[in-house]
């Protein structure tokens, strides 16, 4: 496909326009998806002391967000399927932004607890519902780099976003508000507004773009159609039985690895570079915490891009993960070293950003229509429930031995071992994601 792409002047003006128009519009929006769900642990720096919150207390008020996406992420994205992209996402932006600046009012640990619950019901479907638009306007070939440049996302989230954060903290007292309070509404109210510009700016699908000409509206519809086509004879899934499919649920295992990481890092590492490099100042520590997310930016737009050049999927999960998680395991002991280990930790975030946007060609590989509607929403929940229980995890372990330490063994035991049930999944000697035929209705 790659050859193809790049021998038709047609295609390469299609996909383009279409990257060009869509991608950065979803990247800034899922920036501050990414940013009002993790700011907490810029948050955490001074609201923990603030409201007498304890590390168990903290890590499940964290967690408890992701019960929103669990229940809800699979349901939403079979209703954006139907009722289309533009209504859909608006509609979460606007309720999730409200949401995010709603909790500069938390005043202790039952607020703390609704709250964040219901910022995860607001934002539910988000995620995957953008991996799924993805599928509707660009070929197989292509998912690997666009999925990078949307999820970069996440690391200049908190590249960005920490440091900022930092200097919202700095606004303590003004106007009679703590700076966790200014860094809530400061980061929740732009999502409001981004909502009501997707009505504008994000068309439904390829049909409806008025930025495409015919022929390039005919070539991404035509060659999506057969993409599609091919996929659903090699397993024509209903949505009930794709949710349900094996290879869904152990992709969804996989994820659950991947989001372990990534949460149990995201809402804790400034609270663990801070205790374990002895820094006092807030706004160093938000500097370290963005450093390896700066890297893994780079890391997740190179990183996906080669593995569509060489359409290996599952081998390009696989590697990261297995590095990222084996060095946070090693470095976790490396107490008497602070600064190896804060290398460690660099490592695991740059693998994990590296493993993500090959990871979700995985998916399309097996399912299409609303079955790949359903299956992306079911690997997502599955996933989410790592992000429930990794940032509690890493708050239990920490105050069950005052440190962090084995919190970080775990985050990286459970990194390799997805490493290892990716590549178990099955694959060809190439390194394609191998899917046998299965039975089941159309």
């Amino acid at each position: 496909m790659p050859d193809v792409i790049a021998d038709n002047p047609i295609a390469r003006s299609a996909l383009g326009k279409a990257t060009r128009r869509l991608v950065p519009l979803m990247a800034v929006c899922y920036f501050f998806a990414y940013l009002d769900r993790t700011n907490l642990g810029v948050a955490a720096l001074t609201m923990n002391k603030e409201l007498g919150l304890s590390a168990t207390a903290y890590g499940f008020g964290a967690g408890l967000l992701f019960l929103g996406y669990i229940l809800l992420d699979a349901p939403s994205n079979l209703v954006m399927h139907r009722v289309g992209a533009s209504r859909w996402m608006a509609r979460i932006m606007v309720v999730w932004g409200i949401v995010a600046a709603a909790c500069s009012a938390i005043q202790g640990e039952t607020s703390f607890f609704i709250l964040r619950f219901l910022l995860g019901v607001a934002e539910a479907g988000f995620f995957p519902g953008m991996i799924l638009y993805l599928t509707y306007w660009f070929p197989a070939a292509r998912r690997g780099t666009v999925t990078g440049l949307f999820m970069v996302a996440i690391p200049l989230s908190t590249a960005l976003g920490a440091p900022l954060g930092g200097l919202l903290l700095k606004l303590d007292g003004v106007g009679g508000l703590s700076g966790w309070r200014w860094l809530f509404i400061a980061e929740g109210l732009p999502s409001v507004v981004l909502g009501f510009l997707l009505l504008w700016f994000l068309p439904d699908k390829p049909a409806k773009a008025k930025w495409l000409t015919g022929d390039e509206r005919e070539w991404i519809d035509t060659t999506l159609a057969a993409e599609n086509a091919a996929t659903a004879a090699r397993n024509p899934l209903t949505v009930r039985k794709a949710i349900v499919h094996p290879r869904v649920i152990g992709l969804g295992l996989v994820y659950f690895a991947l989001a372990f990481g990534l949460y149990g890092l995201g809402f804790w590492m400034p609270t663990i570079l801070k205790a374990s490099l002895a820094i006092k100042d807030n706004f160093t520590v938000t500097l370290l915490t963005a450093a390896p997310y700066v890297i893994g930016a780079v890391a997740m737009i190179w990183w996906g891009r080669r593995c569509d050049h060489a359409g290996r999927s599952v081998r390009y999960t696989v590697g990261p993960m297995a590095i990222g998680g084996a060095a946070l395991t090693i470095s976790a002991f490396l107490t008497s070293m602070p600064w190896l280990g804060y290398t460690g930790l660099c490592a695991c975030a740059i693998g994990l950003m590296a493993a993500f946007p090959c990871f979700w060609t995985l998916l399309p590989a097996f399912l299409s229509g609303a079955a790949v509607a359903g299956g992306i929403g079911m690997v997502n929940s599955i996933g989410n429930l790592s992000g429930f229980l990794g940032p509690y995890w890493v708050g239990w372990m920490t105050s069950l031995f005052g440190s962090s330490k084995w919190g970080l063994v775990t985050i990286g035991v459970v990194m390799v071992a997805g490493a290892v049930l990716s590549g178990l999944l099955g694959r060809d000697r190439a390194g394609h994601i191998h899917v046998a035929a299965d039975a089941g209705g159309a």
